[in-house]
């Protein structure tokens, strides 16, 4: 039988269904755990992932919040069966090091995307560097994101970019609401490359910059590269994989 840590949010249907898992289960602290069950929403499964990563604990979410696209669905019956039966997806996150007036380097990963946001009434003005290679001089809009496939059906299907499958090696460039150039639409990058994105007039045209949940304020340049050194594993049950579900989420309408 597996031994399993659980991780709630703190809603009364999270708390609630630890609660009876720990009376039907059992449980160890995370350090002696064979998987953790995650119960709540895409954001605590986000929580989870990144809490966990390279510790080389799998992590089966079931669904006490509102989409739950990262959870399975929640039922506490059969959950040893589920856990040996489920199926386990590999996910690297983006790195991104941050740079602001006068400061030093500073680094946060991000498992969904990596966005930059204007800070102000007026729109950003960014420069767009591929691999040291210059690819839009300038590009007005409110923000850009980056996301890797696990993050492909978040913020970034909703800034009209384009969906990954979870095993392909590459990585969404999306603008929000963009400006000049008003028809350029994104692109999509190999795995393995470095964006840099350097912010013009950063006194009078602030920027943001997130990494899932961690945001630095006037930023100067953004350096994102995929962290192929830094693991984390998610755990669906066979007929709810993640494939399945990004493929499904291509035909809706």
């Amino acid at each position: 039988m597996p031994r399993i840590a659980i991780m709630s949010s703190d809603s009364a249907e999270a708390l609630e269904a630890a609660e009876v898992l720990r009376a039907a289960y059992g449980e160890v602290p995370p350090d002696e755990a064979d998987v953790i069950v995650a119960l709540g929403g895409d954001g605590l499964m986000l929580q989870a992932l990144h809490a966990h990563m390279d510790g080389g604990k799998p992590i089966f979410g079931m669904n006490r919040g509102s989409v739950g696209f990262l959870m399975n669905e929640y039922a506490p019956e059969g959950l040893m069966e589920r856990l040996e039966e489920a199926k386990s997806s590999t996910i690297h996150p983006l790195r991104m090091t941050v740079r602001t007036e006068g400061g030093e380097p500073i680094e946060a990963r991000a498992i969904n995307e990596v966005a930059l946001f204007r800070q102000s009434y007026q729109a950003a003005k960014l420069r767009l560097v591929i691999d040291g290679h210059e690819r839009l001089a300038e590009l007005i809009c409110d923000g850009i994101l980056l996301a890797t496939p696990a993050g492909s059906t978040a913020y970034n299907l909703s800034a009209h970019g384009p969906i990954i499958p979870i095993n392909a090696p590459l990585l969404a460039l999306t603008p929000i609401s963009p400006f000049r150039p008003r028809r350029w639409r994104g692109a999509l990058l190999p795995d393995h490359v470095t964006v840099t994105i350097t912010v013009l007039e950063p006194e009078k045209r602030p920027v943001n910059a997130v990494a899932d949940h961690t945001e630095f304020k006037s930023v100067r340049e953004v350096e994102i590269k995929a962290d192929k050194k830094a693991t984390g594993y998610i755990m669906f049950d066979p007929d709810h994989s993640w494939d399945e579900r990004i493929l499904a989420e291509q035909f809706r309408y």
